[in-house]
């Protein structure tokens, strides 16, 4: 009889002997991770891109940089969280610099999902990030005052998202966007989310858009403060290990000292989950994770309140089953398989986890578990206060900026969905940053639930050698592919590759 992921789970336990210490797995990773790297950056000939533009695309940049110039003012109101917010400023630094206008610091929509009233100054240090392209685009806090009266949406200024197309091209932009600047002398983006593609573009646009990512958006001191007591207590160790934590953390944490003064090695390692199992998640899947009927009827409950458009779609299609679904790698990965993915990589009971994310579907009944085989399993609501945390309750993106410096700063950084933007824009900031110190683990769901099926006959020596298996193969993906996001995969010529 097959057994249940909780009995393979409670068996394991019982077999410390086949698990390694974490610090192999962190040297075994840091291996496999340097050999990647060996590899030159490669062109894909994108770079010649800006030579088709239309001719008037020239002629509008001409006078890049000078404010007397310029087009006209952009205006953007981004929606999402956090890290969907930094992805959009990035894009609206890439579309002014495109259009030649200055841009107005971007405002953060309210979400009702999100329920966070943060705005730009309250997350990113503006200063810095004026400064830091202050040769690159023109960029103001507040839009003059003789503009600020304008109805924008009655005079056609007001874009939406569904005046743009998704990924939308920098003709897009030219052909739809820049004749109303050039008419009204402002454009507002209301929304912005992923407008701007990431290929074709011309070389000093991504460029500019790495720039903006990777040095222009610095946390302010108040998140930098308390994130840096959340790396430092779980490293029991208060001095910077690397230009990572630098880059995150800035003054509050201490230069990296050498070899002389402290041995680095005597601090804790750890290692930080991502682990995306939140309910709306696990509801729009339509996947089965094993809660029964009573699992059955509260997602369905929440998507006739919450996703009334998926059901209507499904109306008219014969939808895929859950088995179908898991299948084809489309189930959101549970608290036990991300458990059962690292104790397969050799990840001991005693090892130290850090996990990020929002609540938990199934609550501490689902975690139970992990917890039982992972015991170090912190939150950043075990390593702090209730002080500390109190100037972040009721802002949700603030907080998420702590997992954010968290996990960046791990020694080594799992994610259960590679396509969440946290799990996107940390692991680009590990490679950015990382120097190859700084593994990043990718579980393919697809391949994952192949091996899971197996539950029943496979050995434990087999499950450990497609799992690293697994992962190796996740490794190797660095050169940026024609298409890809340069936040996500920064290794290219127009981002962080030398030029021979």
């Amino acid at each position: 009889m097959m057994q249940s992921r909780e009995e393979t789970l409670h068996m394991m336990t019982k077999k410390k002997v086949r698990c390694c210490i974490l610090d192999f797995c962190i040297w075994l990773l840091f291996h496999l991770q340097r050999k990647i790297q060996r590899k030159q950056c490669q062109s894909f000939g994108r770079n010649n891109f800006h030579r088709h533009l239309r001719g008037h695309l020239v002629q509008i940049r001409m006078s890049k940089g000078t404010v007397n110039n310029h087009t006209g003012f952009i205006l953007v109101s981004a929606n999402g969280g956090l890290n969907q917010q930094r992805v959009a400023v990035c894009n609206a630094v890439a579309v002014a610099s495109l259009l030649n206008a200055t841009l107005v610091i971007p405002k953060f929509l309210y979400s009702n999902v999100w329920k966070d009233p943060s705005q730009f100054s309250d997350i990113y240090q503006e200063e810095t990030f004026m400064h830091t392209l202050k040769n690159d685009i023109n960029i103001i806090k507040e839009l003059p005052s003789h503009l600020r009266s304008l109805d924008l949406e009655a005079i056609g200024s007001l874009v939406t998202d569904a005046d743009l197309a998704k990924e939308a091209t920098p003709n897009e932009y030219i052909k739809n966007i820049l004749p109303i600047l050039l008419r009204n002398g402002i454009v507002h983006f209301l929304g912005f989310g992923n407008r701007l593609g990431f290929d074709p573009l011309p070389y000093d646009l991504q460029k500019l858009r790495c720039k903006c990512n990777f040095h222009a958006l610095k946390f302010v001191p108040k998140i930098q403060k308390i994130g840096s007591l959340l790396v430092k207590r779980i490293r029991k160790y208060d001095s910077a290990r690397s230009m990572l934590d630098k880059q995150l953390l800035g003054n509050f944490i201490s230069s990296i000292p050498s070899g002389e003064q402290v041995n680095i090695a005597s601090s804790s390692k750890y290692l930080a989950l991502h682990l995306r199992f939140e309910v709306d998640m696990v509801a729009y899947s339509m996947c089965d994770f094993g809660g029964g009927e009573n699992e059955t009827r509260e997602l369905q409950a929440y998507r006739e309140e919450h996703f009334p458009l998926l059901l209507e779609r499904l109306k008219k299609v014969k939808p895929l089953s859950p088995a179908e679904l898991r299948k084809m790698g489309r189930c959101p990965l549970t608290p036990e398989e991300a458990a059962l993915v690292l104790a397969g990589l050799g990840f001991s009971s005693g090892a130290y986890i850090y996990l990020a994310g929002s609540q938990i579907y199934g609550g501490k009944s689902r975690m139970r578990p992990v917890i039982n085989l992972y015991p170090n399993i912190v939150t950043k609501e075990d390593l702090l206060s209730p002080t500390e945390l109190a100037p972040f309750r009721n802002f949700s993106s603030q907080l998420a900026a702590l997992d954010f410096i968290a996990c960046a700063a791990s020694d080594v950084f799992a994610m259960t969905d590679s396509g969440s933007q946290l799990s996107s824009l940390v692991s680009g900031f590990r490679i950015y940053y990382g120097g190859g110190n700084a593994p990043t683990l990718r579980p393919s769901k697809k391949r994952l639930a192949a091996i899971l099926q197996e539950n029943s006959t496979i050995r434990w020596q087999s499950f450990e050698n497609r799992i690293r298996k697994m992962i190796e193969e996740g490794q190797r993906v660095h050169i940026r592919g024609f298409g890809r996001s340069i936040y996500r995969q920064p290794r290219c010529n127009e981002c962080m590759c030398k030029h021979q």
